[in-house]
């Protein structure tokens, strides 16, 4: 897929407000080469998704061996709405907490004096640090199931079309 047209992707309105949602579901293949996908949160600078996770999580290993991720924003009602970007993973381990982990979580529903315990409790269980992990997509589909459909569906309509016509 080509630069010009990840971005028309990601800049669509659908694309935009699934993007600024805080969840995604990070793809990869584990260490020992069986497949993975967890939920994490995530910011979107504009370019890149980062998310952030300890120094000793296993999804680390994994992604140090394949860097290939697919990634996955989703509404829950319907129909839904759905962000499908793949890409690969740089890992890049920082000293204390990346602003983006504090910007992701800046949507949960705190009051100031408990926010100000959370972020205490966070700076003390990460103390040694965290990685980010950076996705620039590589490829970018938006499925709204009415302007755009899954690739497979797409082929029955065709297909329903070409029989109408024949």
């Amino acid at each position: 897929m080509r630069p010009h047209e990840i971005t028309e992707v990601l800049n669509r309105p659908i694309s935009k407000e699934l993007l600024a949602r805080d969840v995604t579901r990070l793809a990869y293949v584990a260490k020992d080469g069986t497949p993975r996908n967890v939920p994490i949160i995530f910011t979107w600078n504009g370019s890149e998704i980062v998310m952030s996770t300890s120094k000793n999580a296993p999804k680390l290993q994994g992604l140090s061996v394949n860097p290939m991720v697919a990634l996955t924003i989703d509404t829950e009602v319907h129909p839904p709405k759905i962000l499908l970007i793949r890409g690969r993973a740089e890992l890049d381990f920082v000293d204390g907490i990346p602003d983006e982990y504090l910007q992701a979580t800046s949507t949960y529903e705190m009051t100031p004096e408990q926010r100000v315990e959370w972020e205490a409790e966070v700076r003390s269980l990460y103390h040694e640090g965290m990685v980010r992990i950076v996705v620039t997509p590589s490829w970018a589909k938006l499925i709204d199931f009415e302007t755009t459909l899954p690739s497979a569906v797409e082929e029955l309509v065709r297909q329903r079309e070409e029989r109408r016509r024949g």
